[in-house]
């Protein structure tokens, strides 16, 4: 009995042995499938990518908001900018962002490595859209612009801001701003611009409010295209009305007609003497309300004008204006001008 006992004792542990060395067989090989994976995913995700469709150095790809990592995978994958959504999502969870990648519209390179779109994506360098606004345009005329634009979404607003409180500029996007989102950026930049530059305002100016300074800019605005003459027109309302005359200007007899809609011809006489609240032929002082939305260039111009004596300007034929101290002087400078009207109709004819 003793002697089967010993014998097996030596038998047990043989198995014992050749399991461990089986298990440690296994390991090795199971490490060595596991690293040859790993360096197959680390070839893949850093290797070049595919190329782009047709000649094209680039391709756009949009990832909608909400959109996971197996989705936003995917969606490369169908697009042809990575190879494989799996190595793709498994190198984006190895390296720690498998919940930071952005939403929006991106340009990815031909050829471009998993890892290069993976960072692209956590940027968030997402395509910006452009959108200009040029200075002098009414709120209605924004509108338009804002509300023809196809690349922002959404309905707009259900009411309009009051005149004068849009800030002229152009403003970069992404697909997917919405129509109210950037009017609202448009009206806080109006706002945060206004109280920068009143702090900075010229002491002793006859501008007794914001809302003034936003008016008479509107006016300087739409008096003159050339932003090297808005100081000296600036200058010359300011001058105007620290001595009690009259602003007499054009463009705000047309917005008291058509809200700042072009006329498509001249101001007729019947109109320089119709009395409406902008008329500054009549009215004295600033009309009620701006009559456009001033740019930075025109606000400043107000807030800060040059100290002249001028009183007076009118078109020289150039584009620009002719300024004038005296009534005399002003009025050849008008005769100068109406010459040159009547030479164009001739011309015209």
């Amino acid at each position: 009995m003793s002697s089967d006992s010993e014998n097996a004792a030596p038998q047990g542990k043989s198995w014992t042995r050749r399991l461990v060395r089986v298990g440690a067989i296994l390991t090795v090989i199971a490490a060595l499938i596991c690293a040859g994976i790993a360096g197959y995913g680390w070839f893949e995700f850093n290797r070049a990518g595919p190329p782009a469709k047709g000649l094209a150095s680039e391709t756009v790809v949009l990832l909608d908001e909400g959109m996971g990592l197996n989705s936003i995978a995917t969606r490369l994958e169908e697009a042809g900018v990575i190879r494989n959504r799996f190595v793709f999502r498994a190198g984006v969870l190895f390296s720690g962002n498998g919940k930071r990648l952005k939403a929006g519209e991106y340009s990815i390179p031909a050829r471009a490595p998993m890892d290069d779109v993976m960072r692209l994506l956590v940027e968030g360098k997402s395509i910006l859209h452009k959108l200009t606004v040029p200075e002098g345009k009414t709120v209605a005329m924004i509108w338009r612009i804002v509300e023809e634009d196809p690349i922002l979404v959404g309905d707009m607003p259900a009411a309009m801001p009051p005149e004068g409180e849009l800030l002229p500029e152009t403003y970069l996007f992404m697909r997917g701003t919405s129509r109210a989102e950037l009017l609202e950026r448009k009206h806080a930049d109006h706002s945060d611009l206004l109280d920068q530059l009143w702090e900075g305002r010229k002491e002793g100016l006859p501008i007794a409010s914001k809302d003034e300074a936003v008016t008479l800019a509107s006016i300087v605005e739409k008096e003159t295209g050339l932003a090297e003459e808005r100081p000296r027109v600036a200058a010359v309302f300011v001058n105007r009305l620290r001595r009690g005359m009259k602003l007499q200007s054009d463009p705000t007899i047309i917005y008291g007609l058509t809200k700042g809609e072009p006329l498509g011809r001249g101001i007729r006489k019947s109109e320089l003497e119709r009395r409406t609240p902008y008329n500054t032929y009549i009215i004295d002082g600033l009309p009620p309300t701006p009559i456009a939305n001033p740019g930075r260039a025109a606000l400043e111009a107000v807030l800060n004008p040059p100290d002249t004596e001028e009183l007076y300007f009118v078109a020289d034929g150039t584009g620009g204006h002719v300024f004038a101290k005296t009534v005399s002087e002003h009025n050849r400078n008008v005769a100068a001008w109406r010459r040159i009207e009547r030479e164009r109709r001739a011309e015209a004819n």
